[in-house]
């Protein structure tokens, strides 16, 4: 059995950490064309809740995840920077693929 870690990137939804390739800004033009490629091609999953996006998650396997949490919480949560509330939890026996 392997451990995963999680990342909370809010409303309860987590990405595992071993996953994410990189975490970036959606301010850009071509940030936000590569957006509305990925959401065209089927490749995107919205994580926002109707919220402002503040933050893109680009995972291994290719998908974008968009978060309402800012890059900076979401980078703090990944260092574990926060205290026992980091946003971050270890999950046991769960199997990597």
């Amino acid at each position: 059995m392997s451990n995963r870690i999680l990342l909370n990137i809010g409303f309860g939804n987590t990405v595992t950490l071993n996953q994410v390739v990189a975490i970036i800004q959606p301010g850009s033009a071509p940030v936000k064309r590569f957006i509305r490629e990925k959401r065209d091609g089927g490749g995107l999953i919205d994580a926002t809740m109707g919220k402002k996006v503040r933050a893109l998650i680009i995972t291994k396997a290719g998908l974008v995840v968009l978060s309402a949490i800012s890059v900076a919480s979401l980078t703090a949560r990944m260092e574990g920077a926060g205290g026992d509330d980091s946003g971050a939890k270890t999950v046991r026996g769960l199997t990597d693929e």
